[in-house]
């Protein structure tokens, strides 16, 4: 054992002395994600695909910033790009605990998965668990039948726009907002100072143009809901799983393992495997193992992390936010 240290020590002075360099990355690379097995074993897939947390295109910061996970957006772009090149993959069930996030975001995500519909004509089932809100409603109108659980919170179908005034706190402090612009409305939403009547009356033309698509988006998924019924619930109220069932918004009360059956069965599949995408690093997954790069909730401060005016950059929102 001494003779092995002292081995050891002088090949670590010859590689010192002769100025040799080790490359020894402290941060692992990303690797591609990777197919797991959850449960089964017939030759056709069933892919249970994650969609929980804020909606966003914002990557998450790791290790204090010196690494990034990807958004949500391209994760889930990344599983249906794998489904898209494996002939295999029959059916996705979308298990989504989710709030909505921002508007653009999902609406990418009920375009991508309309798009591998129409594309590969696999059969789509949205579960929602605890939280099935807003734009992550949005996302699960792209399925073709909606289970939601007993206890699960859905609706809250509309639109927000998030601005702070500081105008009165920087009057009390002395600090006097002296921004130079082209127009008058450039800066209508900084967080400076208020809006003027005709500013919110612009801002205002904005929301209701984004809650009609989301309404043309529920009418387009949801043929049998009447335009009178939805706009009598447009309002942003949240619902029961009970109330969405009674008011067609879901297709039937269940838990993730009805969701797994019905994409089955819609298939037209006998004996199923059920997998996953993964990350290489990931323990063995099983139906409620969450996707590692999401969070439960992420925080809708973090999604202005980057942003100019952190956690008061405003921005268009589908999101339930209590």
């Amino acid at each position: 054992m001494k003779k092995r240290q002292m081995l050891l020590a002088a090949v670590f002075l010859f590689n010192l002395a002769g100025c040799a360099f080790f490359n020894l990355p402290l941060i692992p690379s990303r690797r591609p994600l990777q197919e797991k097995v959850i449960a089964g074993y017939g030759p056709d897939k069933v892919l249970l695909l994650d969609i929980s947390g804020t909606i966003s295109m914002q990557s998450k910061s790791q290790l204090g910033g010196l690494s990034r996970e990807p958004s949500l957006v391209a994760r889930v772009k990344e599983e249906l790009n794998l489904a898209q090149n494996d002939p295999r993959v029959k059916a996705i069930v979308l298990k989504i605990n989710s709030p909505g996030g921002m508007v653009t975001a999902s609406d990418i995500l009920h375009h991508e998965i309309l798009a591998l519909k129409k594309r590969r004509g696999v059969k789509v089932v949205a579960c929602l668990l605890e939280l099935g809100a807003s734009g992550a409603y949005y996302v699960a109108t792209a399925a073709d039948r909606i289970i939601a659980h007993p206890t699960t919170i859905t609706g809250s179908i509309g639109v927000m726009v998030l601005k702070l005034s500081l105008a009165d706190l920087l009057q009390k402090i002395g600090v006097r907002e002296e921004t130079v612009k082209s127009g008058e409305k450039k800066d209508l939403l900084f967080p400076y100072r208020s809006l003027s009547a005709p500013e919110r009356e612009v801002v205002q033309r904005i929301v209701d143009h984004l809650q009609e698509r989301f309404m043309q988006v529920i009418r387009r998924g949801r043929p049998q809901i009447t335009a009178a019924q939805l706009r009598e619930i447009a309002d942003g109220r949240i619902l029961t799983a009970r109330q969405a069932k009674e008011l067609g918004l879901i297709d039937r009360i269940g838990y993730l393992d009805d969701a797994v059956e019905t994409a089955r069965e819609l298939a037209g599949l006998g004996e199923i495997s059920l997998i996953s995408y993964q990350s290489p690093y990931d323990p063995q997954p099983n139906i409620y193992t969450q996707a590692k790069q999401m969070s439960p909730q992420q925080p809708v401060s973090n999604l202005y992390s980057d942003s100019l005016f952190p956690g008061m950059s405003p921005c268009f929102m589908y999101l339930w936010l209590p």
